[in-house]
């Protein structure tokens, strides 16, 4: 990674897995990190983590929930008001497959809400502060399930009958579909955002081991045949640092399945290149969060 000193970086769902270990390189390479999450307790942990590690890191805390709109709202405006530009957007929180479908504060399936849209209500609040940098990136973080993820636009926030599997893989999908949507539209609007897709494999991580049923507990004791978060943070480290990461590009593992082994470029579904499904994911998105880009 090259030297990152004088770049800021704002990594949402830093306190643990791939966000913790994307804000921990990211400090020790120099760069103003400020880590986005929901608990201030974990979040100073955090901090004092990276800085046993990066004694002189400089490296920020702020609360964010990303379920409630109002809250990416604040979020937003609290660094416009402190900042004098943002180089890097870690899209990175998530939460996988809850067995019991939850409700946001805006009425929305909570797997959509956090790991979706609040990311792209968020991007769209820190717009004018990304294009007041040099070469700014927005990094959203996809998944392998995105592989067998579909846009159910006839019950987006599945209330007519909610599958978490099925519900997580649309979430993540829709991260991608967004990613590449936002790279078209900055290309066409001349923003000068790069916009990048990455996902982790299967990464030892919370999230992976608090799933239930069999899932959950191959994950928790096999856990040997993953890779260590460390490890699967370097697609999004990649894609927010390296001078040669294309724009609208999608970053993994490249070994058997994506799960694990060298980093490289992909396998893009086929549904996330449907143009008019992306559109209309974009137009209905605008709606929801009450944004617009």
């Amino acid at each position: 990674m090259p030297p990152q000193n004088g770049r800021i970086f704002l990594v949402t769902g830093g306190t643990s897995g791939i966000g913790y270990e994307t804000a921990k390189a990211l400090a020790g390479a120099g760069a103003v990190v400020i880590i986005a999450a929901r608990h201030p307790e974990r979040g100073q942990e955090a901090i004092a983590s990276i800085r046993q590690a990066t004694p002189n890191a400089n490296v920020q805390f702020e609360t964010l929930d990303l379920s409630d709109l109002s809250s990416v709202h604040a979020l937003s405006t609290r660094l416009t008001a402190s900042l004098p530009h943002l180089d890097g957007l870690i899209n990175n929180a998530g939460i996988m497959e809850p067995p019991e479908r939850g409700v946001s504060k805006n009425g929305l399936e909570m797997q959509f809400a956090v790991n979706y849209l609040g990311h792209f209500a968020l991007t769209a609040d820190l717009l004018p502060l990304l294009r007041k940098a040099d070469e700014p990136r927005v990094v959203t973080l996809s998944s392998i399930a995105a592989a067998r993820g579909a846009l159910h636009f006839e019950d987006l926030q599945f209330e007519q009958a909610y599958s978490p599997a099925d519900a997580y893989s649309q979430s993540k999908l829709a991260c991608l579909m967004f990613a590449r949507e936002l790279q078209a539209r900055s290309d066409a609007g001349g923003w000068g955002i790069k916009s990048i897709a990455s996902h982790p494999g299967v990464s030892r991580t919370e999230l992976l081991a608090n799933r239930d049923g069999f899932s959950g507990f191959a994950r928790r004791n096999l856990s040997f045949l993953f890779q260590p978060a460390a490890r699967g943070a370097l697609p999004t480290l990649y894609a927010a640092t390296a001078p040669d990461a294309l724009g609208g590009s999608y970053y993994g593992p490249t070994g058997f399945m994506e799960v694990r082994g060298p980093l490289g470029l992909a396998d893009v579904p086929a549904a996330a290149t449907e143009s008019q499904a992306s559109t209309r994911l974009w137009e209905i998105s605008e709606k929801l969060s009450a944004t617009e880009f």
